[in-house]
């Protein structure tokens, strides 16, 4: 039976910092992405996937299940035995619920090799030129986005915030400002001065915080 609705799992933790992971759905082959959902990563400190894996699935599926969503026809995680092994572990064992799930692995150049299965998980051989194999690549590849973008934007509001805390005179009260009218310390550094004090900086604070940022930051 083909499956109509495909949940699909990635994490991301580059640097093992503000791990994350991302989840997209795929209804008749088609993304919807009104249904994607992004998570930071609560109880897991440093690079740990599976562990990663089972906080998202039980957020999710504890979800689903409390407020009565619609349930996949297949779970797909991105990953090989261990990432499938704790993802289950979380579904059957503490959930009840018996959803078919499948692992996929990754080769050397980053791309889909093997579409994994079962209990023992098994390798699934599928044509490379067939529509399934197509599509779980496409799955693969958009959570795999999904899940890096996210990071990176997190990643980003890190390093601002942080570099903002660096600079003398930039209390809590001023930074959060800062934080909520800018996006990017490039857009400090380029804005006019006026701007600044408009939010209530003195003038020798805004130049002192502009004159900080171009030395100290990259852009």
């Amino acid at each position: 039976q083909t499956p109509i609705r495909i949940e699909a799992f990635d994490n991301s933790n580059i640097q093992g910092t503000d791990p994350v992971s991302a989840m997209v759905v795929f209804i008749d082959g088609k993304p919807d992405k009104k249904e994607y959902r992004k998570y930071k990563i609560r109880s897991v400190e440093g690079p740990d996937d599976y562990e990663t894996m089972r906080e998202v699935i039980r957020r999710r599926y504890t979800r689903v299940l409390k407020e009565n969503l619609p349930l996949p026809d297949l779970i797909i995680v991105d990953g090989g035995k261990g990432q499938m092994s704790a993802a289950l572990s979380v579904l059957e064992d503490e959930l009840g619920l018996d959803i078919p799930l499948c692992g996929l692995a990754k080769d050397e150049r980053h791309k889909t090799s093997e579409l994994l299965y079962g209990d023992p998980p098994t390798v699934i051989d599928l044509d490379r030129k067939s529509q399934e194999f197509y599509l779980i690549q496409r799955i693969q590849d958009e959570v795999h986005r999904f899940a890096i973008t996210f990071h990176r934007q997190l990643r980003g509001k890190s390093a601002f915030k942080s570099i903002l805390d660096d600079i003398p005179g930039v209390g809590v009260k001023r930074r959060n400002l800062l934080l909520t009218h800018f996006k990017s310390i490039t857009e400090i550094k380029n804005t006019p001065l006026e701007t600044i004090k408009r939010l209530g900086i003195p003038e020798p604070t805004a130049k002192m915080i502009q004159q900080y940022l171009n030395e100290h930051a990259e852009t």
